[in-house]
């Protein structure tokens, strides 16, 4: 390059001057988010330990910051990088100012509300009634029940884990060998949205570690009237020594140990759900019975 070849003037953030609509969009918004949230120039720069100069720059849209310090000026508003980056027009609004709240709120209060409006907005409520979504351990008697249900209903029974073999083209313990536990979750997600856009009204039983993966939980939870069969942890070991899988007696105590842990470990997770079944409280008649009546609530 010949040494008579000058570079435009460059600061922290890049090209000085710019024009660029998109930095001037960007200024605009995190002075709006700085106004709302009753900051100064001079705090906003103080938390997020960037000059008030280079703040003055991206404002006035003439700073052409690099992500790292954006991440810091989202962090010192106390707002997700991504809502810089969004359009915001009045619901938009709405929803950060509802989100911010949310956010302040412990799990067990989150968990309640969600299911008060859900219960409130009936048409939610009823759409989501035409799916019912059985979760719980290996064991809880998801396929058994479920099948039963879907029968009296007259509706379609889906075992999430045959539509994820069915998708990889394998049976499970071949996926997870190949792909592991991270391939395994790719192809759920994509058996329940499948699943839930070709049927309005199904059973549908999952995977006990559903509850495991945030994202597929809450599109199951939003999508769903979910039930939890819940059973004593000596119930979930017999059932399925019953179907024939003897692997559970292999180190029994070890294996009922383990079997506790994880119960206690997604409890709070089962607990969720929008019904509570407790399966050792009663036989597999009286259980359906209880769920073609939650089904069929009007």
């Amino acid at each position: 390059m010949p040494d008579s070849v000058s570079l435009p003037a460059q600061t922290d953030f890049g090209v000085q001057g710019s024009d660029n609509g998109f930095l001037h969009t960007l200024g605009q918004r995190v002075r709006a988010w700085r106004a709302r949230r009753g900051m100064t120039r001079k705090m906003l720069a103080l938390h997020s330990q960037i000059s008030e100069r280079h703040l003055a720059q991206l404002e006035s849209g003439k700073g052409n910051i690099s992500v790292l310090l954006l991440q810091q000026i989202a962090g010192a508003l106390n707002i997700p990088l991504a809502t810089l980056f969004q359009d915001e027009g009045p619901l938009q609004a709405e929803l950060q100012v509802i989100n911010q709240v949310l956010q302040r709120l412990p799990e067990s209060e989150l968990t309640e509300l969600r299911k008060r409006l859900v219960h409130e907005h009936g048409k939610a409520e009823q759409e989501r009634r035409q799916r019912i979504a059985l979760i719980g351990m290996r064991g809880a008697g998801k396929s058994t029940l479920g099948g039963k249900l879907a029968k009296k209903l007259g509706w379609p029974f889906i075992e999430l884990d045959r539509e994820v073999e069915r998708l990889a083209g394998m049976g499970l313990s071949e996926l997870f060998s190949l792909y592991g536990q991270a391939g395994y979750r790719r192809f759920e997600r994509r058996a329940l949205e499948a699943t839930i856009e070709s049927h309005n009204r199904a059973v549908i039983a999952s995977g006990g570690s559903i509850v495991s993966e945030a994202a597929t939980f809450d599109l199951l939870l939003s999508s769903c009237y979910t039930v939890w069969l819940k059973a004593q942890p000596e119930d979930y070991m017999n059932r399925v020594i019953n179907q024939g899988d003897m692997r559970p007696m292999a180190g029994n105590k070890a294996a009922m140990d383990d079997l506790r842990q994880i119960l206690s470990g997604r409890a709070a997770l089962y607990a969720k759900a929008d019904y509570t079944l407790d399966t050792s409280d009663h036989s597999p008649e009286q259980s359906v019975r209880l769920l073609k009546q939650i089904a069929t609530k009007k």
